[in-house]
């Protein structure tokens, strides 16, 4: 799919291990109407090389949005925060952590980590769906993104 496709959506990358949760977020998007295309990597590796656009990722387009979750195999989404906040090309990218933790050290580290927003996942569906609703109100109805390099 051509980048200019999506005109006039922000695309949002969710990098998530859990097929439960990529499936709640996913069904939280629909039942909200929340249009935007919402791609999935399942381990900090894979979200560096989609973001870099490197291997099968090549032609991607740059997301808008990214939902990070902490607990992820192979490369932690601290050490993906780490690294998008270090890149010139990345940092502008606006990162919403939506993790299980409820750690007082993680949330410090994420906003250290310079995270745009810290979210502890809901385990209810519904309240789980009223987060992704937020997030899609929020960052696609009141914020002004900074525009992307496609």
């Amino acid at each position: 799919m051509s980048c200019n496709a999506l005109a006039g959506l922000v695309e949002i990358l969710l990098v998530e291990d859990s097929p439960t949760d990529v499936m709640m977020t996913r069904e939280g998007l629909e039942y909200h109407k929340v249009l935007n295309p919402l791609r999935v990597v399942e381990d900090g590796v894979a979200a560096m090389a989609y973001l870099r656009r490197e291997g099968p990722y090549h032609d991607t387009c740059r997301p808008g949005l990214i939902i990070l979750d902490l607990n992820l195999p192979r490369k932690s989404g601290r050490e993906v925060l780490q690294e998008l906040k270090d890149d010139p090309e990345l940092r502008n990218i606006p990162v919403v952590i939506l993790t299980t933790s409820r750690s007082e050290e993680d949330v410090v580290k994420s906003y250290g980590l310079h995270a745009n927003c810290y979210i502890a996942k809901p385990v209810d569906f519904s309240k789980f769906a009223d987060v992704v609703r937020s997030i899609s109100d929020f960052w696609f109805g009141v914020v002004t993104l900074p525009p992307g390099k496609l």
